[in-house]
């Protein structure tokens, strides 16, 4: 990628602001774009991406972009709890984990193979500022850039208002783990072990088996304050000992992966101006009821690029969302906020009374109305009948003895 020093013209077409997933995705879907190969585009990104951070795993029902990066491919997964307990066989889906650094890697690799598109800056930008032909990007050093149109992906700032709305996180650690013998299944991964207790929230066990003795395993919460690291090593542990039958000489930890991502149904807009669209986080690419963006980022990004190389400037709806599904996300999180127990229950109904690829079809915001409908009317009413009546007179449930 070129450097600003080797430019001879300070505007550019796109300036893409972070270069985490959504910024790094954008940019090499507008990479791969024959259409755009005659467009500048700046991406600032505040520190470079050397560590693997974070992975991202999804669920996908065709080719992309990245699947050649995945460090794991499953066709089983396995959901249990103390009800229902089933190993559940995919047919066109398949369920994918990449690893941060590998993606990082990749993108800039591949933006690097076009200098006279990509220019990379290193800073961090404090506001972003329409112009009548363009965008104006400040960073904290007192750099300008100058574009047609910014794409934005630092961490949205959301001015709580939790009467009205509903705030909680999906937050876990997880443990890579060498076993000296064979443990895992390395053909199913453990989507959801909700078996241990729930503690008046959604607690479970997520596990990735990369071979007989090597796995990612995870306890994951969905709640509205995270814990004490101590707590969910505690829960780790036991389930390697009571579930796997592991003795603490028997396996090793090789990584770690600590994380909190947010899950609300405030209202996150796409753009930001006529000129300034968010992405991202700051977009809700975050699913608000399970926390999943990585293939909501490659759809917005791929909806943006297509927008942009047959009309020059993106849609006038940067995501596509469909309103119901925000409902649907909406009334769980209430569920969610009100008695976080229930969620083993409701996600119990979901698998056991409906095929799973309906099921990864809905979380996915891909099913018709008529599965739409299906899928409600298989599990539990009661639980949704208050949520309806809180979300329809503008209030959030809280949990009883919370207070707003």
């Amino acid at each position: 990628m070129n450097t600003p020093a080797q430019l001879t013209v300070s505007d550019y077409d796109y300036v893409l602001v972070g270069g985490g997933a959504a910024g790094l995705s954008l940019a090499y879907h507008l990479a791969q774009e024959p259409r755009l190969a005659g467009q500048r585009v700046l991406l600032i990104e505040p520190e470079p991406k050397d560590q693997n951070d974070r992975t991202w795993s999804f669920w996908s029902a065709k080719p992309g972009l990245f699947d050649h990066l995945a460090v794991g491919e499953w066709t089983k997964i396995a959901f249990r709890s103390p009800g229902f307990s089933q190993i559940l066989q995919l047919q066109e889906y398949r369920y994918r984990t990449i690893r941060g650094l590998d993606f990082y890697q990749f993108v800039h690799q591949a933006l690097a193979g076009r200098p006279a598109q990509f220019t990379l800056v290193r800073g961090t930008v404090a506001a972003l500022t329409e112009t009548p032909t363009g965008v104006v990007a400040r960073t904290t050093n007192g750099e300008e850039y100058r574009a047609r149109y910014a794409f934005d992906s630092r961490p949205p700032t959301i001015e709580r208002q939790p009467e009205k709305y509903r705030y909680l996180l999906q937050h876990f650690v997880g443990w890579e783990l060498e076993t000296d013998h064979d443990v895992f299944n390395p053909d199913v991964m453990e989507f959801m072990d909700f078996r241990g207790p729930q503690q008046h929230e959604a607690r479970f066990i997520y596990v990735l088996p990369f071979g007989p003795r090597r796995a990612l395993v995870e306890y994951t919460l969905f709640s509205a304050q995270v814990l004490e690291k101590a707590e969910y090593e505690t829960h780790i542990v036991d389930y390697l000992q009571n579930t796997l039958g592991l003795t603490s000489s028997q396996y090793r930890i090789t990584a770690e992966e600590v994380g909190a991502i947010p899950m609300t149904d405030h209202p996150l807009p796409a753009r930001a101006g006529a000129r300034i669209i968010n992405l991202g986080t700051r977009a809700g690419r975050a699913k608000p009821s399970t926390g999943y963006a990585f293939q909501r980022i490659q759809a917005q990004s791929a909806r943006l690029a297509a927008a942009l190389a047959a009309n020059g400037h993106p849609p006038a709806d940067p995501t596509g969302d469909q309103w119901q599904f925000h409902w649907f996300d909406t009334l769980l999180l209430d569920i969610m906020q009100r008695q976080g127990e229930t969620t083993r229950d409701l996600f119990a109904q979901l698998f056991q009374r409906n095929p799973v690829e309906r099921v990864l079809r809905f979380l996915d915001e891909k099913t018709s109305w008529a599965d739409n409908l299906r899928i409600m009317n298989s599990v539990s009413a009661g639980p949704f009948m208050y949520s309806i009546a809180q979300v329809l007179r503008g209030r959030a449930s809280q949990r009883a003895g919370d207070e707003v």
